[in-house]
């Protein structure tokens, strides 16, 4: 159970985003340290990360520190692993102390039966060939191959391969992956809300079966967030230094109210 007020924040992409956006990411969880009962961080935090045994990445010190700052006050902080960020691993679990997640989470997200995932590789057709792609990345004979390669090599490989994606992406306006969610909400109707990131699509709106699809969109491009409470959720834009402006809200509504424990 992640408690409330819940903050969930996806698609910064780090090391590729203007540097402005990493100051805004440390300063939007020093405002979580001070307000929240948990925090998310849904995927491609970082445009790359890996660790190698005794070497990370350069750089990203001030979310790192602003991500350690919160576990050490109590507050707990999940990360979904994007398709950017894949291969994070003990730096965040053990030194920073993260809880990660390699795929989906299901549980209560701020006083909602949550369904969270970042979303990609999840839209049927046309994710076809990433899903292969994604089983052999995150195979182990990929890790320890991509490990033998000097750091300074490494990381301009995958800079490089993560900008020429970025180039090809194909953006649906974040039409597949709310079908997606649609899907599994009719499929499970137990979910009270899914929560994706991934198509860098700001969405709030309550789907035909009645749960809740949300996407905060990609901080990288716009800074904003969700905010879970059990009464309502909110989409917010992050405005440097307080709980930011609020861009959409769904209440829960009598009908759909938590039966008593």
């Amino acid at each position: 159970m992640l408690s409330a007020p819940s903050l969930l924040m996806s698609d910064a992409h780090l090391g590729a985003a203007p540097a402005d956006r990493e100051r805004e990411a440390a300063a939007f969880l020093a405002f979580a340290r001070k307000t929240a009962g948990s925090v998310v961080i849904n995927g491609d935090l970082f445009d790359f990360w890996f660790e190698w045994r005794t070497v990370m990445p350069r750089g990203h010190v001030r979310v790192l520190g602003a991500l350690a700052a919160l576990v050490d006050a109590g507050i707990p902080v999940m990360m979904v692993a994007g398709n950017h960020d894949a291969w994070a691993g003990d730096v965040l679990t053990t030194e920073i102390g993260v809880t990660l997640v390699r795929d989906a989470w299901d549980g209560m997200l701020g006083g909602w039966r949550a369904h969270v995932a970042h979303g990609d590789g999840l839209r049927e057709r046309e994710d076809r060939r990433y899903r292969r792609f994604k089983r052999i990345m995150r195979h182990s004979l990929a890790i320890r191959a991509f490990r033998a390669l000097h750091p300074d090599f490494a990381t301009r490989v995958a800079s490089g391969t993560s900008a020429e994606s970025g180039k090809r992406r194909e953006f649906d306006e974040g039409s597949g992956l709310r079908a997606v969610a649609t899907s599994y909400l009719d499929e499970h109707r137990d979910t009270e809300l899914v929560v994706f990131g991934h198509s860098h699509a700001a969405t709030l709106e309550r789907v035909s079966t009645g749960g809740v699809y949300a996407n905060p969109g990609a901080w990288m491009e716009r800074p904003a967030y969700l905010v879970m409470r059990p009464e309502r959720i909110e989409l917010r834009a992050w405005n440097g230094s307080s709980e930011g402006d609020l861009l959409d809200t769904i209440d829960r509504g009598a009908k759909e109210a938590l039966p008593h424990a």
